[in-house]
C-alpha cells in the first residue's frame, strides 16, 4: 500500500483546508504528484508546506470550481504538463446559510448549487477524457445530507443528493472504460468550515454531536483516508457507491 500511487497524478479540489488538505497530504505520502486546487491561495500555500515538508510532490492551482473556463484550463494545464490524470477527488463545497425553504434567498440557493453540484459536473466533464487514457478513479464528496433532510439546509441537501446522482450516472457510463466513480458521504467533521459554523450556533453543534453514536465528530484525516482507499487498487470492484462515514449518525434507532 505504501507508495502505491508512485508515478500517478492526482487532482484534489478544496485542497486548501480540511478533508481536501488531508487527502492531498495522504495521496502525496503514497507517492502521487498532487495537483492541489482551491480558491484560497493562503490555504493552498499551507497545504504545499505540509506536503513538501514530508517530501511529497505538489503543484498548486487557484480555482473557482463553479467556473467552466477555469476548470477546463486546469485540466488543459495538467494534460500539457504531465499528460495524464489517474485520480480526482472533487471535494470543494460550501454549506450555505440556514433558512426555511420559503425564506431561502434564491441567489444563495443558486450559489450553493453552483459550488457543490455544478462543480462536480464540470470536474468530471473535463477529468474523464484525461483519466480514460490510462484508467483511474473519481471520488466525489457528497454528505450525509445526500440521504437525509436537514432542516434549513435545502440548497445543501439538494446539491449533495445531486452529487450522488451524478456519481451513479458517471459510474454507469465509464465502468467499461477502466474508470471507477464513487462518492463519500461525511457526517459531522471537524473542518474549519464546520468549526466556524459551530461557533455561530454552539447549541446546534452540541446537539448534533450528542446525536452521533460515536459521541464525536470525525477528524478530516479519517474522511480523507476513505477517499484515498476508494481511489486505490484495494477498492477495484467498487463502482457507483457512496460510502457513509458518519460515526453512526444516520443509523437511526436509539440506545437502551
Amino acid at each position: 500500500m505504501e507508495n502505491d500511487f508512485n508515478n500517478k497524478v492526482v487532482l484534489v479540489t478544496g485542497a486548501g483546508s480540511g478533508i481536501g488538505r488531508e487527502a492531498a497530504r495522504l495521496f502525496a505520502a503514497r507517492g502521487a504528484l498532487v495537483y492541489a486546487a482551491d480558491l484560497n491561495p493562503n490555504g493552498l500555500d499551507g497545504t504545499r508546506q505540509v506536503i513538501e515538508a514530508a517530501g511529497g510532490q505538489v503543484r498548486l492551482a487557484r480555482l473557482n470550481v463553479a467556473q467552466e473556463a477555469e476548470v477546463a484550463s486546469l485540466l488543459q494545464r495538467i494534460d500539457s504538463e504531465v499528460g495524464r490524470l489517474d485520480a480526482a477527488l472533487n471535494n470543494a463545497g460550501i454549506t450555505g446559510g440556514a433558512h426555511r425553504i420559503e425564506d431561502y434567498p434564491s441567489g444563495d440557493f443558486d450559489q450553493v448549487i453552483a459550488v457543490n453540484l455544478r462543480s462536480v459536473f464540470l470536474g468530471m466533464k473535463y477529468q474523464l477524457p484525461l483519466i480514460k487514457r490510462t484508467g483511474g478513479t473519481i471520488v466525489n464528496t457528497a454528505s450525509v445530507a445526500a440521504v437525509t433532510g436537514p432542516g434549513g439546509m435545502s440548497a445543501y441537501a439538494a446539491s449533495k443528493h445531486g452529487v450522488l446522482g451524478l456519481t451513479r450516472v458517471a459510474a454507469m457510463e465509464n465502468a467499461a472504460h477502466g474508470v471507477r466513480v464513487n462518492a463519500i458521504a461525511p457526517g459531522w467533521t471537524e473542518t474549519p468550515m464546520v468549526v466556524a459554523n459551530s461557533a455561530q450556533n454552539p447549541a446546534f453543534a452540541e446537539l448534533a454531536k450528542k446525536s452521533i453514536p460515536a459521541k464525536r465528530g470525525a477528524h478530516p484525516a479519517e474522511i480523507a483516508e476513505t477517499a484515498v482507499w476508494l481511489s486505490s487498487g484495494a477498492a477495484s470492484y467498487l463502482h457507483g457507491q457512496m460510502l457513509v462515514i458518519d460515526g453512526g449518525m444516520t443509523i437511526g434507532g436509539f440506545e437502551l
